[in-house]
C-alpha cells in the first residue's frame, strides 16, 4: 500500500480479505495479547492501532480499521492513518477559525472599498489569514512527512496480523 500521496493529510485505504470479519477481528484481539509494540483497541467492528504513550510524539499516527462483513467468506477493511483525534480536532478547529476570520475580514474589506473608506487594515488581515491557512496546511504536511516511518510500522503490523506480505516501499 503506497503512502506517497502528497495532498491527502490522512491517507486511506481499502482491502478485501477472503476471511470472515469475526475471524479477522479475533486475530487483532489475539495480537493485542501477544505483543507489546503497539496498543490495539477493539470497539465493535473497529480496531485502533497506536504506539504506547512513551513512544508517542505530537504527530504520532494511529491506524483506524473498520472491518465490515461482505459475505460469509470475505470482509472489507477500510483503513485510515491519522494523528491522535485530539490533535486532529485542534488542527481542524484552527482551519475553521482562520476561514471564519478570513470571510469576516473579506466582507469588511469589500464593504470598506464600496463605501470608499480606508481598507488597509482589513485587507492586510484578510491576506494574513490566507498566509496562515497555507502555513497550517504545510505544518500538517510536515507532520505527515515526519510520521511516514511510523505509518509504515503500523501498516507492517497490520499486514503481519492479517498474514499479508508487505509491499516493497518505492
Amino acid at each position: 500500500m503506497p503512502l506517497s500521496n502528497d495532498i491527502v493529510l490522512r491517507p486511506r485505504f481499502k482491502l478485501e480479505i477472503p476471511r470472515l470479519n469475526e475471524a479477522v477481528l479475533s486475530d487483532f484481539e489475539n495480537a493485542k495479547l501477544s505483543q507489546k509494540e503497539f496498543i490495539v483497541t477493539r470497539v465493535d467492528d473497529h480496531v485502533f492501532i497506536k504506539f504506547p504513550k512513551e513512544q508517542q510524539h505530537f504527530w504520532s499516527p494511529q491506524l483506524h480499521l473498520e472491518i465490515n462483513k461482505v459475505n460469509d467468506n470475505s470482509c472489507t477493511i477500510h483503513g485510515l492513518f491519522g494523528p491522535n483525534p485530539t490533535v486532529w480536532t485542534l488542527f481542524m478547529f484552527l482551519h475553521f477559525l482562520v476561514a471564519v476570520i478570513f470571510i469576516a475580514f473579506a466582507i469588511w474589506t469589500y464593504t470598506s472599498i464600496s463605501l470608499k473608506q480606508s481598507y488597509a487594515v482589513q485587507a492586510s488581515i484578510t491576506i494574513l489569514m490566507i498566509l496562515l491557512w497555507v502555513t497550517l496546511y504545510f505544518a500538517g504536511s510536515l507532520g505527515k512527512a515526519s510520521s511516514i516511518k511510523d505509518m509504515r510500522l503500523l501498516n507492517a503490523f497490520m499486514n503481519s496480523v492479517l498474514g499479508i506480505e508487505n509491499e516493497k516501499a518505492p
